[in-house]
């Protein structure tokens, strides 16, 4: 660690931030930092996948204007990674007057506690030192915060023990804005805080100040502000007063990952996939399955809007998935782990769970709308690999008589014994591009994908014992249906129905 001056005198006779520490606040830092490493060309936000087109150059953009932004999207969109992220662009040592409660600069100091202690002890007064990570304070807005919370409130017990008027600044027990000074004050779901307290922050973002209890106790605080908020919070729980929308410097709209591949590379950075002790396969076709649930899902007419489908429903349901292989591979005694699309229905707990369902979809059920994501899914996968395949050979085998059933407990290599017994089917896998293809594990994945794809396209028939048959005699081992009675007043109380908190 490099020698950090350890007293006032010894900083201000080295020239470690001299003329910054005087001249310079955090959003100035923040600008500067920033401007470097983009001349250096590395990543701004290293690990935000798919935002480097969109929402990074606003936030660039916010940060060189120094102005206060929000982020603005639906859940599981890395809003709060974003804001988190920022502190790469603050210095790595940041000097305050030691013991301060709010990080008091020592060529500026702010609370009268450092301002008399500078004036007794001189070039003596001790300095101390704030990382990175120290210089970011977070807040979850939520109902009972209050503006004593935030900003702050006269300590009767400091007052009493110090013999001090309750105006007097050493009485003042400091908030969460306070103690972020000189660095980065940010609130996560903003609209969720009360309007009234909303109002509390007119004056820091504004004029620079903050004033508590009424007395007069001005604090011109270096702060950066950020926030992040969800659209739907506008109308179904709350909203930011206007006043305050109009003191941002800018909003930004976050948004879902654009294509499959970049809902697969954060799925891929963020699922828990490495599992001691055995090796793992999940095929590529299977983690487009998983990616495509995401975005199915968002289209479909049954699932609410305006919640959104999280980022974080494919990553719970790949980390499922493989659980379930690894359960399998466990009970086999197998060293080899490689998801199938059985084990995408597995998932489903880990799918249900992270879906609000509009009126329509709760008469269905979550599992039955689940269920027909997951073959709509399916199908588009299929549909990329197969489109031009001439798989009739597969779908004649069936209609002539033929099944086979795909159970969790069979040996994969007896599994393949019987696979190669449909004509064509094992051979049409190729297309996949497989790693390990000739493993039994692998090919028994490959070929229950097309087989699932089949069905999924109503060409053969399955049972929910994973018993394939050909598409009329489907009706000998038939799905599990989920029929529900729809009530004669469904309009009514689908209009009428109560948003989902």
């Amino acid at each position: 660690m490099i020698n950090l001056p350890r007293t006032l005198g010894e900083l201000r006779q080295s020239a470690f931030c001299e003329n910054r520490l005087r001249t310079r606040n955090v959003k100035d830092e923040l600008r500067e930092n920033l401007i470097a490493l983009l001349r250096q060309g590395g990543p701004v936000f290293p690990g935000i996948i798919g935002y480097e087109d969109t929402v990074t150059p606003h936030v660039v953009n916010a940060i060189l204007s120094r102005h206060n932004f929000i982020l603005l999207g639906l859940r599981g969109q890395a809003k709060s990674r974003i804001l988190r992220a920022l502190t790469a662009l603050l210095d790595p040592h940041t000097p305050y007057i030691a013991g301060c409660e709010i990080r008091d600069n020592p060529y500026k100091p702010l609370c009268r506690r450092c301002r008399e202690l500078i004036a007794e002890a001189g070039d003596k007064t001790p300095i101390a030192y704030l990382g990175r990570d120290e210089r970011y304070v977070e807040k979850l807005a939520t109902p009972d915060v209050t503006i004593a919370d935030l900003i702050g409130d006269i300590d009767p017990i400091k007052a009493a023990k110090g013999g001090h008027e309750l105006s007097n600044e050493l009485t003042v027990h400091y908030g969460l804005l306070p103690r972020a000074n000189r660095g980065i004050f940010a609130i996560n779901e903003l609209p969720d805080l009360a309007g009234k307290i909303q109002v509390g922050l007119f004056n820091i973002m504004q004029e620079g100040d903050v004033q508590i209890k009424g007395y007069p106790v001005r604090l011109p605080l270096d702060v950066a502000l950020v926030f992040s908020a969800n659209p739907e919070d506008y109308t179904a729980r709350g909203k930011i007063v206007t006043p305050l929308k109009d003191r941002r410097g800018s909003e930004i709209r976050t948004h879902y990952p654009a294509s499959i591949q970049e809902g697969i590379d954060i799925t891929s950075q963020e699922a828990w996939t490495g599992r001691n002790g055995l090796k793992l396969q999940v095929p590529r076709f299977i983690r487009e399955v998983i990616e495509q649930i995401a975005f199915v899902a968002r289209e479909d007419k049954h699932i609410d809007k305006r919640s959104g489908v999280s980022q974080r429903l494919p990553i719970s349901a790949i980390e499922n998935v493989i659980s379930n292989a690894e359960r399998r591979a466990v009970f086999q005694n197998s060293e080899y782990v490689v998801p199938r699309i059985a084990d995408v229905f597995a998932a489903l707990p880990s799918i249900t769970g992270k879906l609000e369902l509009e009126y329509e979809g709760e008469v269905r059920g979550a599992d039955q709308v689940v269920r027909e994501i997951i073959k709509t899914a399916i199908t588009r996968v299929f549909d990329q690999y197969f489109a031009n395949a001439d798989l009739k050979q597969v779908v004649q085998w069936f209609e002539l008589g033929g099944e086979i059933q795909l159970l969790e407990t069979a040996n994969p290599i007896e599994l393949v014994d019987l696979l190669r017994g449909i004509q064509g089917l094992l051979d049409k896998t190729s297309v996949l591009h497989l790693e390990n293809e000739e493993a039994p594990e692998v090919r028994v994945s490959a070929a229950e994908f097309v087989l699932e794809g089949l069905h999924a396209h109503k060409k053969i028939g399955r049972s929910e014992e994973r018993l394939f048959t050909a598409g009329d005699k489907g009706a000998k081992h038939p799905e599990k249906e989920f029929k529900t009675e729809v009530p004669d007043d469904f309009e009514a109380r689908r209009r009428n129905r109560r948003p989902f908190n």
